[in-house]
């Protein structure tokens, strides 16, 4: 309109660093980063040693000649590093990449090179991959290694002396030159350095590797701009109020945990660090640190729920739930039932490493408190309506039309707005081709409910054809879940010669029970009873542990690959009634027909 302008005193980019600029105004003496080891000792970090710690870190980046946009990597644990890492690195105009922390040498390689990382920050506890990896990339031709910056924090892990660390480090870099972390910070960068603040909000923050399970990883590129705003989205998510207590059980390699990295700083709230992700852990850090808000994958649920009376102890504070952000997966309505009873209020969510982690979330409404617990725990499976950063559709893929909202149509989820990615790094294609339409393409199917709300059906390529049936996996896994013997359960297609493929399921049993105490005869017949006939699982396996990326997700693509070379159940046995016609195989591989 007539009057208005564009200028500096009404137009500054956004970025994320600010949250930690007011975090250490607004509360400079409150807990930031607190180790929470029992061994160590060590006091929390303030806001205020915070601040002044990244920009010495941004400084010294600066000292090693980093650039603005150059690419640095970090390879680490949920230590306390990593939170001052995702500030001080773009403090310094830099690219955080951080790398999935169980990463074999090979596949680091390959990112390090893809990536050109300039520097690498390595977690001392992953030192031994990350030599294997740098040896790898200086044989690589016209590839250059990055400069080596040790984190020798060990956190809940202590070498067997200080010797022994000191001659592995030795050992381990020894062809490369190196710093030491709290070296380069006290030494190498200035506490008046100058932040390099982004001139344009859509400049790129941070470098995300999408998991890879079923294909080489893509590198995501995050804008200062969507970064931000996915923070605010993701406190506004979790219900993050007054200054809350975030223990590290999302690794922050993942989407930058969630974005909550730098969301905490928003809030001014204590980050709890955790190397280890274990029931007792979960609950000793809960009541030691009082605990507000985690997150973490169905996996981390099912550890929860599974957690022996001992490992309970000490018992939550009265009165006060722990908010449990949930991703990943869909949890089983059986598990979100548990974790209500334990004292957790789980907020379901999904989203992708393209729209900077978290982008739906199942927003709860006050007349859903007077329906029965089962009836609570089935809404609160659904992945629901996008937050405040984006648009959610589930539309066919063909036609780009919304399905209708009917709860039965099948579609493909798509999202567009301002948390989607920039773009894959270096792949101009596979960016036009995901963007394709203005929406991005998730390539998860999904129904719509009458009030809006998203449920996801299962992946496309997890999706199950049986004899032209549509059979969702998320379903079948989610009868197998109230079996009151089934701790964890994944379901894929196995060939099969009569109906082309049939529901597997991979199945660990409660306390490490063994295939003798439940059998596969009695686990089919329970999921036959509650779901059509051609739902129920044809062969069960029983195992000690289901295959997992470091983020916490099943890796079907390996239990599909187990499923194949188990060989097609013949035709013969396909035809006959379901009852003898099922297979079974134990977790030590010895397989019969039932």
């Amino acid at each position: 309109m007539d009057g208005t302008v564009l200028c500096a005193a009404n137009h500054v980019p956004l970025t994320p660093i600010s949250f930690l600029e007011r975090a250490a105004l607004v509360y400079p003496d409150r807990p930031a980063i607190v180790a929470a080891s029992g061994l160590a000792g060590a006091p929390p970090r303030t806001w205020r040693e915070t601040r002044a710690r990244c920009t010495r870190l941004a400084g010294a980046l600066a000292g090693l000649g980093v650039a603005c946009h150059d690419v640095v990597a970090v390879f680490a644990q949920n230590i306390p590093a990593m939170c001052e890492l995702h500030f001080g690195i773009p403090m310094a105009g830099a690219v955080i990449c951080a790398l999935n922390s169980r990463l074999d040498a090979a596949m680091a390689s390959v990112l390090l090179q893809h990536s050109e990382a300039k520097v690498i920050f390595v977690d001392y506890a992953l030192l031994d991959v990350a030599k294997q990896a740098l040896s790898l990339v200086s044989k690589a031709a016209g590839a250059r290694p990055p400069h080596v910056v040790l984190i020798k924090e060990l956190l809940d892990k202590s070498p067997s002396s200080p010797d022994d660390c000191e001659a592995n480090e030795k050992t381990s870099v020894q062809a490369y030159h190196y710093d030491e972390y709290e070296a380069l910070i006290s030494n190498g960068g200035s506490p008046d350095f100058r932040i390099r603040w982004p001139a344009d909000e859509n400049e790129p923050i941070a470098l995300n590797y999408t998991s890879g399970t079923t294909s080489r990883p893509k590198g995501v590129v995050y804008s200062h701009r969507g970064a931000y705003l996915n923070s605010i989205a993701t406190v506004l998510m979790n219900d993050m109020v007054g200054t809350p207590v975030y223990l590290w059980t999302v690794p922050m390699f993942h989407c930058n945990g969630w974005c909550l990295v730098w969301g905490v700083a928003a809030k001014g709230g204590t980050n709890v660090c955790l190397r280890k992700v274990t029931a007792a852990a979960i609950f000793d850090r809960i009541a030691r640190h009082g605990v507000t808000h985690m997150g973490g994958a169905p996996t981390v649920l099912s550890m929860i729920v599974n957690a022996t009376a001992e490992e309970r102890k000490p018992p939550l504070p009265g009165g006060r739930p722990v908010t449990v952000k949930a991703g990943g997966a869909p949890p089983p309505p059986q598990v979100l039932l548990r974790m209500e009873a334990l004292g957790f209020l789980v907020i379901h969510g999904y989203g992708l490493t393209e729209t900077h982690g978290p982008a739906t979330f199942c927003a709860w409404k006050p007349e859903w408190d007077a329906l029965r617990p089962e009836q609570r725990a089935s809404v609160r499976s659904r992945q629901g309506l996008h937050h405040l950063g984006l648009v959610v559709d589930v539309k066919d893929p063909v036609t780009m039309r919304s399905v209708p909202a009917d709860g039965r149509t099948v579609g493909e989820v798509m999202l567009r707005g301002n948390t989607v990615m920039s773009g894959y790094y270096k792949d101009a294609a596979a960016t036009s081709e995901a963007l394709a339409g203005g929406w991005l393409r998730s390539g998860d199917l999904a129904v719509r409910h009458g009030d809006g709300y998203v449920k996801i059906v299962d992946r496309a390529k997890d999706i199950i054809i049986s004899g032209g049936e549509n059979i969702s996996t998320i379903e079948v896994e989610a009868a197998l879940f109230t079996h009151p013997a089934v701790a964890e359960a994944a379901v894929v297609g196995r060939p099969d010669e009569y109906w082309g493929e049939t529901p597997c399921a991979f199945v660990k049993l409660q306390d490490g029970g063994s295939a003798g105490s439940v059998g596969a005869e009695e686990v089919i017949a329970f999921c036959r009873a509650r779901l059509p006939r051609y739902m129920a699982p044809r062969t069960v396996v029983f195992v000690a542990e289901l295959p997992k990326t470091a983020t916490g997700k099943v890796q079907k693509v390996a239990l599909r690959e187990r499923a194949r070379t188990m060989g097609a159940i013949s035709g013969s046995i396909s035809r006959q009634q379901l009852g003898a016609g099922s297979e079974s195989e134990s977790g030590r591989g010895t397989k019969s027909k039932l």
